[in-house]
């Protein structure tokens, strides 16, 4: 398993580290368009399993609907499916993973297949626009989603004693949660004092907002990752699998990857065009 794990993860370095720091910023966002039209096929199979030909035009529908608003290169279209995806993660996802595996998942599928085609071409919009801003802009900006996940569990696994959501994902617990979010702290203060400040999110909001501004962004941002996290795992549960696909092999699919991104990239973008 660990060999498995560690052959994939190399093949995806030697694929992505040329794109990140050799090719022109149009080679990152492809790679991102085919990463989530594959996440798009995963979410719609985890929706309905048994429709093999529907995942496959769910996920050309989801590519459909990003090269329309890509095509009609009206920023306020793809403002306003960030935004739309922003107020889902805000004020509707928390009222679903409060249900825990209290739902009826035939009655809700219709709604996850809607869901999918607003937050996944969304988090494509977000990267892109990320990536504009600059590739260490992005790159400290997705970091941070890394930061709070390896935070939570190493400190988890040592102190976690309290339960996060036991029926959705029993290994996270509050401690770790709480540790992923200092050192969420830590790195962001680090990105601002070794970093020019306009190179990331963290420095751009400190020199234009203030260091308390900075942090409460930087608490949002690790809190509704770990909201992705949960929501995909709650998906999973409810469609009774243990990954979303085999697509990587020893890392499940590539929404098991980009789950805490789903979130994270909207809001930081978002936040990004307010400086």
């Amino acid at each position: 398993m660990l060999k498995t794990r560690i052959i994939t993860a190399a093949v995806l370095l030697a694929v992505l580290l040329p794109i990140l720091f050799l090719l022109p910023a149009f080679y990152l966002g492809a790679f991102f368009l085919i990463a989530f039209t594959a996440a798009a096929w995963e979410w719609s199979r985890m929706i309905a399993p048994q429709a093999k030909w529907a995942a496959v035009l769910y996920a050309l529908f989801c590519l459909v609907v990003i090269l329309f608003l890509l095509g009609m290169q009206a920023a306020a279209w793809q403002f306003s499916l960030l935004m739309i995806a922003v107020l889902f993660w805000f004020f509707i996802a928390p009222f679903i993973l409060a249900k825990g595996m209290d739902l009826s998942f035939q009655r809700f599928k219709p709604f996850y297949s809607i869901v999918g085609l607003i937050i996944l071409p969304a988090t494509w919009f977000a990267l892109v626009f990320l990536r504009e801003l600059g590739l260490v802009f992005l790159l400290t900006s997705i970091a941070l989603v890394w930061v709070a996940d390896i935070g939570a569990y190493f400190i988890g696994k040592a102190f976690g004693k309290h339960k996060l959501a036991i029926q959705i994902s029993p290994g996270k617990s509050v401690e770790g949660a709480v540790g992923g979010l200092l050192l969420c702290y830590l790195y962001a203060f680090l990105c601002v004092a070794y970093l020019p400040l306009g190179d990331s999110l963290f420095g751009a909001w400190a020199i234009r907002f203030g260091w308390v501004p900075m942090f409460l962004m930087v608490t949002v941002l690790a809190a509704f990752s770990i909201f992705g996290d949960l929501f995909e795992s709650q998906l999973k549960r409810l469609a009774g699998v243990k990954d979303s696909s085999f697509l990587l092999p020893g890392h499940g699919g590539v929404l098991d990857r980009v789950d805490a991104l789903l979130p994270t990239m909207p809001i930081a973008a978002l936040l990004a065009g307010l400086i």
